[in-house]
């Protein structure tokens, strides 16, 4: 098992096309490869852009409710408590040679990086893309891409999205990207196949497209994951990862619920009673010092803090399970807490039943299926008669590639590649640049 997890912990990064893998060494001691990882996805422009895309309530006026970015800072927040203390759990039991910090900041990269893949509203806007994309199957402009470049645009997810933008968008394009370590890269993927593999796993997400496909492999081979049958296997740190968005998409999305006067403090008494225990929730409950809003608060953060700790307990229990051929969905389904796993339940499903339904959201969210069609409707077309290499260019054809700027590519590019950079450049969106594009497109501002 040490052998394991020096593999797994590699600080080799990734380099430029045609290059060996570099390890970067510190600069004075105090600033790790693992700490670069964490600087450079903080400072790059694409987690940036997350302050203006939806969590949940898009486009709201409301500055106390999250957004993408709000989301994943608190998300590696926790990451990097499960980082930390998975390290010293590891310490302990005999490995001595593993820095807890290093696997702290792993955590914490990956938390920061879950989201960056998404497009403007969210997974509302994974669906539209995928909608528009099926319905489009038999059109002209569909028939020159492969059967599995096209479950790539079928399947559209955002996790695959982010691996795209860490290893070749962002900082050094197709160049290496932000040149992350292999650990960091590895820890961020929840779903270690590609889009091909999403039929016959029944479930439509997945963790590569066929660009990154060479990447995927170097990155999981150099770090021992891969399994006897040919399957890639999950970086156990993104157990931690995923845990840690569980945990804040279920509870600090029922905070803003309240900000927007959706819910009540009433309707989560058997959530906080399962997830703090009922003295707690009483206690809090009967301050009369607090309003419901701070009262909401402190329940969650205690709600959290069990959580994290139960969530590295069975980390350490399930750890042999999850270095193994045979690992399990996620941590949540391994919790023995019964109550902390019923108080998740309760909250993901007052969220689907009250929260993900809430009329206004609904009617922002479905404009936003006018906004995203728009865009595709006037870009995919436009990009397959400039892949066609027509000697005059309509000119509407010239307008959509001018605004596309540096996101266009080059004429030699396969089609593939081209429909790639269009939808790279439709996720790069904001959701109010997204809107206020699609109003111009549209001949209005």
């Amino acid at each position: 098992m040490k052998k394991q997890w020096q593999k797994l912990l590699s600080p080799l990064r990734l380099s430029r096309p045609g290059t060996s893998p570099q390890d970067t060494p510190p600069d004075p001691a105090y600033r790790s490869g693992f700490q670069k990882d964490y600087d450079r996805l903080i400072f790059s422009n694409a987690f940036r852009r997350l302050s203006r895309k939806t969590q949940v309530h898009p486009l709201s006026r409301n500055d106390h409710v999250h957004n993408r970015l709000t989301h994943s800072l608190e998300v590696a927040s926790i990451g990097r408590t499960l980082g930390l203390k998975t390290g010293i759990c590891l310490n302990q039991n005999g490995f001595s040679d593993i820095n807890p910090h290093d696997l702290a900041y792993i955590v914490q990269t990956a938390c920061l990086a879950h989201d960056i893949g998404n497009p403007p509203f969210g997974h509302t806007g994974e669906e539209v893309i995928k909608e528009w994309f099926s319905a489009q199957r038999d059109a002209p402009f569909m028939q020159s891409l492969s059967a599995d470049e096209f479950q790539d645009f079928l399947h559209l997810d955002g996790n695959a999205q982010s691996f795209r933008i860490v290893t070749q968008l962002e900082h050094h394009l197709f160049n290496g990207g932000m040149r992350l370590s292999y650990a960091t890269i590895a820890s961020l993927v929840k779903y270690p196949h590609s889009a091909s593999h999403c039929d016959s796993n029944q479930r439509s997400k997945f963790g590569y497209f066929q660009s990154e496909a060479g990447i995927f492999d170097t990155v999981f081979s150099e770090l021992g994951l891969t399994s006897g049958n040919g399957r890639y296997l999950r970086h156990p740190l993104s157990y931690l990862m995923e845990v840690a968005d569980d945990i804040c998409y279920a509870l600090l999305d029922l905070q803003d619920a309240h900000q927007l006067q959706i819910i009540s403090l009433h309707d989560l008494q058997d959530i906080f009673e399962s997830l703090c225990g009922t003295d707690y929730f009483k206690k809090v409950q009967d301050d009369n010092q607090l309003t419901h809003a701070k009262k909401i608060s402190r329940l969650a953060g205690q709600a959290i803090n069990q959580l994290t700790l139960h969530a590295t307990e069975i980390f350490e229990h399930a750890m042999p399970f999850l270095l193994s051929d045979s690992q399990p969905g996620d941590l949540i389904e391994l919790f023995t807490r019964t109550d902390l796993a019923q108080g998740l339940k309760l909250a993901k499903t007052l969220g689907k039943e009250k929260i993900y339904h809430h009329p206004p959201s609904l009617e922002l969210l479905l404009g936003s299926y006018h906004i995203i069609e728009t865009l595709l409707n006037a870009l995919i077309p436009a990009m397959y008669e400039y892949h066609c290499g027509q000697q005059a260019l309509t000119y509407k054809t010239r307008l959509v590639m001018d605004l596309m700027g540096n996101d266009c590519p080059a004429p030699e590019e396969k089609l593939y590649t081209k429909y790639q950079r269009v939808i790279d450049y439709i996720i790069g969106m904001t959701d109010n640049y997204a809107q206020k594009t699609a109003m111009r497109l549209h001949g209005m501002d």
